[in-house]
């Protein structure tokens, strides 16, 4: 079992928030696809890391889904469609081996 986890940024890089209907599509799509998912979004987590002199931080949401096959593929083109469409470097999609219990 896999368990995978979606980072996603709450602002654009001009500081706009994004529409909260692009979450909802993202959400969707992923519910439909893997038959549920677990969305941490009431209380935005805080992304950091450091480049050159200075920290950079995003206010963030999580998205994560629990699958028994991990595609590779089809999770990378989802985090090339993300950078895209969010207009982001890189969004970070990371999956971790898991055991139900």
């Amino acid at each position: 079992m896999h368990l995978v986890q979606i980072l996603l940024p709450v602002f654009d890089n001009e500081g706009h928030e994004f529409p909260a209907e692009l979450f909802e599509s993202i959400a969707g799509e992923l519910t439909l696809r893997f038959g549920g998912l677990t969305a941490y979004i009431r209380s935005p987590a805080e992304g950091r890391w450091k480049q050159a002199d200075q920290t950079d931080y995003d206010e963030i949401i999580v998205l994560e889904v629990m699958t028994e096959a991990f595609d590779r593929e089809w999770w990378q083109a989802l985090r090339a469609r993300l950078e895209r469409e969010m207009r982001q470097k890189e969004v970070v999609i990371r999956v971790t081996q898991i055991e139900r219990i």
